[in-house]
């Protein structure tokens, strides 16, 4: 049997951290970006943006034409 290599799952689980801390990082920016523009409303650009792999959105249905 193979024996479990945790310095490779280390390195996995470290990577997902940084890269949440990244996202989160730029929503945090993107955020601060928008608030002197918009008069503080923070939540309006981040609710209007769509999630990564929500295409069903994005396509017309047959019922609204």
């Amino acid at each position: 049997m193979a024996k479990p290599n945790y310095q490779f799952e280390k390195r996995q689980r470290d990577l997902a951290k940084k890269k949440k801390q990244e996202e989160k990082r730029l929503q945090k920016l993107a955020a601060k970006a928008v608030t002197p523009e918009s008069g503080g409303d923070a939540a309006a650009p981040l609710s209007s943006v769509a999630p990564v792999g929500d295409s069903h959105t994005a396509v017309p249905t047959p019922d609204s034409e």
